[in-house]
């Protein structure tokens, strides 16, 4: 297995895309630290099935991403039990829709510290064992809103844009090493954030839930498809293996065309 004896953490996954990432790099024999909020038991469960015939093991911390204490906790908790973190994945993400002038303050703090300063702080803490084992991989889970921009969502994007800043300056920090930084910039996931927008556009405009999911993809993505924490995974497990030994610090987009419009 290509990830035999490698340590993965991957923070906001015991749902969505955090959790296809998990499930895929356990396939290959990573050992995984799960992160994230609500049932654990059952992704924890998906994550060892996943794993299973080739041996992963799985763990569980649940830091709150906004708090540096908890996030400091973690790394030491993911070393502890597996050794040094090999390869981080920073997921963890939350949304709040509102314009400029109406943002709630602490919305956009709370924005800004769980979808780019837990990366940082992660990222800190991670690089030190890896570039002494000149191994490591880091994936920053972007968005498309990296990218491009989508009124309403000034705090998010905000947050994107700068990850796909950290992820550059991470890349060229490490350039001359075994450690490696990239970014993945997703459009439009099935997620239960992204499902909360459909239903809301369904109630809004009086539509089914069909008809309000084509018009949401109809918006942005021209391929009219969902991508999938499948496809994700399967990026993230890209980034991990040797033919990505060169590939540092781009910001990957798998958005059906979105960013090529």
């Amino acid at each position: 297995m290509l990830l035999t004896g490698k340590t993965a953490l991957v923070t906001g996954s015991t749902s969505g895309i955090g959790l296809g990432i998990a499930k895929a790099l356990a396939r290959e024999g990573a050992n995984v630290v799960l992160n994230g909020f609500g049932d654990v038991d059952a992704p924890r469960a998906e994550v060892l099935a996943a794993g299973q015939a080739a041996g992963a093991q799985v763990a569980y911390h649940g830091a709150d991403m906004s708090r540096v204490a908890e996030i400091e906790d973690m790394m030491k908790y993911a070393a502890a039990q597996f050794g040094r973190v090999d390869i981080l994945v920073n997921n963890a993400g939350i949304q709040h829709v509102a314009n400029v002038e109406d943002f709630p303050v602490e919305k956009w703090d709370a924005i800004l510290a769980i979808n780019l300063s837990s990366a940082f702080h992660t990222t800190r803490l991670a690089l030190p064992a890896m570039k002494a084992a000149d191994w490591g991989r880091i994936v920053n889970v972007a968005s498309v809103h990296g990218l491009v921009g989508s009124a309403q969502k000034s705090a998010y994007v905000a947050a994107k844009h700068g990850i796909v800043g950290f992820t550059k300056v991470t890349a060229l920090e490490t350039a001359t090493t075994g450690v490696t930084c990239n970014a993945i910039c997703p459009g439009w996931v099935l997620t239960p954030l992204v499902q909360k927008q459909v239903d809301a556009k369904a109630a809004e405009r009086g539509l089914s839930n069909e008809d309000a999911t084509r018009l949401l993809l109809g918006e942005k993505e021209p391929s009219m498809q969902f991508t999938t924490p499948e496809e994700l995974g399967g990026l993230a497990v890209f980034f991990c293996s040797p033919a990505a030994d060169n590939v540092r610090g781009v910001a990957w987009n798998m958005d059906g065309g979105w960013a090529a419009q």
